[in-house]
């Protein structure tokens, strides 16, 4: 039980790795807000926690609005009586190379990816200071520090991460707040599903997309959840301002 007696907030917890994490969470002790802007899934994700047992609410957050992430941290000290940890994982992916990304789709895209997790961090950080500290997890991407064409303004936001968690955790360090990123490649997840299946050919980009990775698989969202769970804990105590690539191998060679 990893994070016994802990509480956690999880944003983007309606699908994916959000939703892993939200029941791995769960699953190792931690009284779990579960947070996504779709609340048809996140009261889905806590419904599948709840009937195994475990400890979660449902909270309906638009992460780039202050008042909702504001309404979340309260959300959890009320329900909960403090924080401990925060994943701050939702995100929204818009493909476009650079000319044809609209002034829009920046917006959108840097609003939830970086505002959102500044955000997070803005509110949950005091409340972490009275309770004596806690953890925060940053979910950043491969896309931070090698590039796709196709999708500049998300590697911008996910490279911004970056340098946003190291500051953070230089600042609060002497808080006992440790803030970490994860940098994961491809993962298995409804949305990359959906693009590949917009595909003429889904099943043979699918084993292109895997025969890129020294495993020749990618990621499964219980996956990433797993060193989620690992920097969240008490376990990486001596972890922070770390970026943790989990990757397959995908970025471990030149061709």
């Amino acid at each position: 039980m990893q994070l016994a007696n802990k509480v956690a907030i999880v944003t983007g917890a309606g699908s994916g790795i959000g939703r892993a994490s939200a029941q791995l969470f769960a699953e190792e002790g931690a009284s779990v807000v579960a947070v996504d802007w779709n609340k048809k899934s996140v009261d889905e994700t806590v419904q599948m926690i709840r009937s195994t047992g475990h400890t979660a609410t449902a909270c309906h957050v638009d992460v780039s609005k202050a008042e909702d992430v504001e309404r979340m941290v309260r959300t959890a000290v009320q329900e909960y009586g403090k924080l401990n940890v925060l994943f701050n994982n939702a995100a929204v992916q818009i493909m476009a190379k650079l000319v044809d990304t609209t002034e829009e789709m920046w917006d959108r895209i840097h609003s939830v990816n970086l505002k959102g997790f500044f955000l997070g961090c803005k509110f949950a950080i005091p409340a972490m200071i009275r309770t004596g500290g806690g953890s925060i997890v940053n979910m950043s991407s491969a896309l931070a520090f090698v590039g796709d064409p196709d999708l500049v303004a998300y590697g911008a936001a996910k490279g911004g991460i970056i340098a946003f968690t190291k500051a953070a955790a230089i600042g609060y360090g002497p808080n006992n707040i440790r803030v970490n990123c994860i940098c994961p490649g491809d993962v298995n997840t409804p949305l990359l599903q959906d693009y590949f299946d917009s595909l003429p050919d889904p099943a043979g980009f699918r084993q292109e997309v895997y025969s890129k990775y020294a495993l020749r698989r990618i990621a499964e969202p219980r996956d990433i959840a797993q060193l989620a769970l690992f920097l969240a804990s008490d376990a990486s105590s001596f972890m922070t301002a770390s970026m943790v690539v989990i990757d397959g191998g995908l970025t471990s060679k030149c061709y």
